[in-house]
């Protein structure tokens, strides 16, 4: 058994798993907010009822997403020691803040909100909610930044074979981070979006709650478009920043074997077995040196041309991606967020001056998919990030072969993988089932919180 070939099986699955709870976190947050800001503007039941039953499936997400995450980074130490002597004087920085001011935030406020709603004035208790969702973003900006020095390594100096920190804030407000940032939190606003939206569709076709459900449909499905919207133009920006810094990146994405002025984006590409040429392409041309360069007539280099030049900078090697695994990752980041804001706008249209959705199968199966469609993308995103990278973990410093722990074995890896694959697998069955069920449960009736009231807990 490879320990390498494990290693990278254990964090890409653990990674997938965990990013799955990060974006409803992160978009949840702001529309439980936003609902208790109508609760707090106009006094009306139905906001307080939505507050209140979406508040629980955030807690039931956030609780899953920390346990997850955890695991994270016992994985440096565990499985890629190597890297972590290497590079973390740079990567434990953000990552220290991340636990010691954002996610303090996060996890402070959100406790004042759980157990304040009749102990903090009303005022003080809709702050709490914006501070824990602000929190959010913060520890977002942190984990990206950290891995925007995977992808673009920048204040760093090498010293006896060590990187070192040299400027925090070089590392902290470089444009990878910046464009990683603005492109993955709308995606997460996306995706918390079409889970709303998708929930109160689900309740509207059912007729169950349809006073709460209404007006979190068209909240939901606003927000999706909106936050398609943003995706699309910040990974214009993204995909400018990657030509420029991981060019071999952007070349994979296209199956762009040869530089190419008025480069096509691809519909479809056929490679050859060895993934050294197309067979066969159809694309719109001029699209991809737009994309990448912001010319129609710009070049773009393709991969065997970057493949001799990385020979001759950095050795001899391999350092072509896996190119059909970039090429569908990248597709279907896009198709899948696309398709889900299509049926937003369909929805929405459908819903328009306070028509009824439709009672049918088809719908109920719309319903379904609509909070899947984004988190699925997202996760393919990730896949496209990582794996696109390769053969480096730290690009142009360290190869991913040279990161892994040396002591560890392959039997051990499998072990890990294993116990970690059942352990997600278990927790998974938890947190459908406690979501499935506060969704069957439904909405709470009172009005508002009385002295006898019960804190807001994900347990009731």
């Amino acid at each position: 058994m490879n320990p390498l070939s494990i290693a990278r099986w254990q964090f890409a699955i653990t990674t997938v798993y965990h990013f799955i709870f990060v974006p409803i976190t992160i978009g949840s947050g702001f529309l439980v907010a936003g609902l208790q800001t109508a609760w707090f503007r106009t006094h009306k039941e139905k906001y307080l009822r939505a507050t209140k039953f979406f508040g629980k499936l955030f807690l039931i997400n956030f609780a899953i997403g920390v346990v997850t995450g955890i695991v994270q980074e016992f994985q440096f130490g565990m499985n890629w020691s190597s890297y972590s002597r290497f590079v973390g004087d740079i990567f434990g920085a953000p990552l220290a803040m991340e636990g010691l001011l954002a996610f303090f935030l996060e996890s402070t406020f959100l406790g004042l909100w759980i157990f304040g709603w009749d102990r903090l004035s009303k005022r003080m208790h809709l702050a709490t909610i914006w501070l824990a969702a602000t929190g959010t973003l913060l520890s977002a900006y942190f984990i990206l930044a950290a891995n925007a020095f995977m992808q673009h390594p920048v204040g760093y100096e090498v010293v006896n074979g060590r990187a070192t920190l040299k400027n925090i804030f070089t590392v902290l407000f470089q444009n990878t981070a910046v464009s990683a940032f603005f492109h993955t939190v709308p995606a997460a606003f996306l995706s918390a979006g079409a889970l709303f939206a998708g929930i109160a569709g689900w309740m509207l076709i059912r007729g169950r709650d349809t006073e709460v459900a209404r007006p979190v449909l068209k909240i939901g499905l606003i927000t999706v478009v909106i936050a398609f919207l943003v995706v699309a133009t910040s990974g214009d920006w993204s995909a400018r920043v990657m030509t420029k810094q991981q060019p071999m990146k952007m070349a994979a994405a296209e199956a762009l074997y040869n530089s190419t002025s008025n480069a096509p984006f691809s519909l479809l590409t056929v490679g050859s077995l060895d993934g050294s040429r197309p067979v066969f392409s159809l694309g719109l041309p001029s699209v991809l040196s737009f994309m990448s360069t912001g010319d129609v007539n710009g070049t773009v280099e393709g991969i065997n041309d970057l493949q001799k030049q990385y020979e001759q900078k950095y050795g001899p090697g391999n350092y072509k991606p896996n190119i059909p695994l970039a090429y569908w990752s990248f597709r279907l980041m896009i198709g899948l967020g696309a398709l889900a804001a299509l049926f937003s706008i369909a929805l929405l249209w459908m819903t328009r001056r306070g028509r009824e959705l439709p009672k049918s199968k088809w719908m109920v199966r719309v319903m379904y998919a609509l909070p899947v469609l984004p988190l699925v993308g997202i996760a393919f995103g990730w896949i496209f990030t990582e794996s696109a990278r390769q053969p480096w973990v730290v690009f142009g410093l360290m190869k991913t072969a040279d990161g892994v722990s040396p002591q560890v074995s392959g039997g051990a890896a499998m072990f890990t993988l294993v116990s970690f694959t059942v352990l997600y697998g278990i927790l998974a069955v938890i947190e459908f089932g406690l979501f499935f069920r506060a969704i069957r449960v439904g909405t709470e009736k009172p009005i508002e919180h009385k002295e006898n009231d019960k804190p807001l807990a994900m347990a009731y």
